[in-house]
């Protein structure tokens, strides 16, 4: 049953079962990796081929950066170095391609600025989440992770627009 009614009063459940404020640090921090989520199945909708793989991908890493981060951490594996590493080489990958010598603004193509709106809602869960570690153990490998994955953001849109940002001149901008 999906209304419980059980949150009306402003607070909710985590995974754990523990009762916290619909406005704890918390649960901030997993809401917006929940909305990250959504709007990569936005961003995913648009696009095709690896790029498309590589961000389902995400989303499922961010399904269970979640998880832990609701106190769930006995359901999913965690995010390891592993997953860190994964997500660095892909940031290099992609940079290879590009030239990214000048500013961007974004919306050169719908993929793109897409992504750019999951890269800045991925910073705005790192900031909740670094909010969070000072006043609970959040463990390094999220935090890692969270930072790498809006890099990857970052250059998987630059990626998409390249032939656009090839043709602007810095004088432009």
């Amino acid at each position: 049953m999906i209304s419980t009614k059980k949150g009306d009063l402003g607070f909710t459940s985590l995974a754990n079962g523990e009762r916290v404020d619909k406005d704890n640090l918390r649960v901030e921090a997993y809401g917006t990796i929940d909305e990250l989520v959504s709007n990569l199945g936005i961003a995913r909708a648009y696009l095709s081929g690896k790029i498309r793989d590589i961000i389902e991908e995400i989303q499922k890493d961010l399904f269970r950066m979640a998880t832990e981060l609701a106190k769930g951490e006995k359901f999913v594996k965690l995010i390891d170095n592993e997953d860190v590493e994964r997500v660095t080489k892909y940031v290099e990958d992609f940079e290879k391609d590009l030239n990214l010598n000048t500013f961007v603004i974004p919306g050169m193509k719908k993929e793109s600025a897409y992504m750019d709106v999951c890269r800045t809602i991925a910073r705005r869960a790192e900031r909740n989440i670094v909010r969070l570690s000072k006043n609970e153990k959040i463990r390094k490998e999220i935090l890692a992770y969270i930072n790498r994955v809006s890099d990857l953001f970052y250059v998987i849109a630059r990626y998409l627009e390249k032939d656009e940002i090839n043709k602007i001149k810095v004088s432009e901008l």
